[in-house]
């Protein structure tokens, strides 16, 4: 089953029952959109090729302050606790950016400081390509980013993970298999004319491979154009998600229709 919802994330987790949700698996607005100024998004820009690349969003402009990001993303992650159920993960990929390389920074660190969460591990997610800084004589190009898994502070030791027991030790200890923190995939599933910062169903089936238990719900706060949906239907998890543009959501809707028929022909073939 996935619901979408047209409206701020903030409303539906109001909404939600408490410790509803498994995972949470987003990615955020990244906040890097100092160039666009306070009105330029993909509605009211006509975007040629190659210009205006900092403009995202169909009906949105991420450029708050630092300040007002790591405030929001604090009050993001509280209401996450609501919603959260215990020993649940928030999987969420962010990364710096030219224009900003501090709030992501600042962001994570209100979350670590002022709510229940901390990081447990940092996933990096090598893209198969990445646009070159070229304009820098010293910035490097960006071919990764980061996946931050937070778990509640208390449940640090207990935090769902499909790690797999290998062996035991001669005193009871076991070993587990190795899982990597670092992830392979494709940047993204094509291209979106709603939203230009989309990520790829395969990081998310990758990371729910990981994280996600049988008959988990999955909620994403941003679902945009719908990915994490695709993924979740793909392997048979239950998702909610949230998204303020109703483009977007249409399109989401339109996807997943998509992906469900062209699935349920290759069942067929098979």
């Amino acid at each position: 089953m996935v619901q979408i919802h047209n409206e701020n994330c903030f409303v539906t987790m109001e909404r939600m029952n408490p410790h509803s949700v498994d995972v949470v698996l987003t990615s955020p607005f990244y906040n890097t959109n100092k160039k666009a100024g306070k009105t330029r998004t993909l509605k009211n820009t006509k975007v040629a090729d190659g210009q205006y690349d900092y403009v995202r969003y169909d009906s949105f402009v991420d450029d708050m302050t630092d300040d007002e990001y790591s405030d929001f993303t604090k009050r993001l992650f509280l209401s996450f606790d609501k919603v959260l159920s215990p020993n649940g993960c928030v999987l969420y990929n962010i990364n710096y950016g030219a224009e900003n390389t501090e709030g992501m920074f600042k962001a994570v660190n209100a979350v670590i400081t002022e709510t229940p969460f901390t990081i447990a591990d940092v996933i990096v997610w090598k893209k198969q390509t990445a646009l070159p800084n070229s304009c820098s004589s010293n910035r490097l190009t960006r071919i990764w980013e980061f996946v931050f898994v937070f778990c509640r502070r208390s449940e640090m030791k207990t935090f769902s993970c499909n790690k797999q027991v290998k062996s035991y030790r001669k005193t009871g200890q076991a070993a587990y298999e190795n899982i990597f923190n670092l992830i392979e995939a494709r940047n993204n599933d094509g291209s979106c004319p709603l939203n230009k910062a989309t990520y790829s169903s395969e990081l998310c089936e990758k990371l729910l491979s990981i994280y996600a238990k049988p008959g988990s719900v999955v909620y994403d706060p941003f679902m945009g154009s719908g990915t994490t949906a695709v993924a979740c239907m793909k392997m048979g998890f239950d998702c909610i998600g949230s998204e303020i543009s109703a483009a977007q959501c249409e399109y989401a809707r339109n996807r997943l229709v998509e992906n469900r028929s062209s699935w349920l022909d290759a069942l067929l073939e098979c």
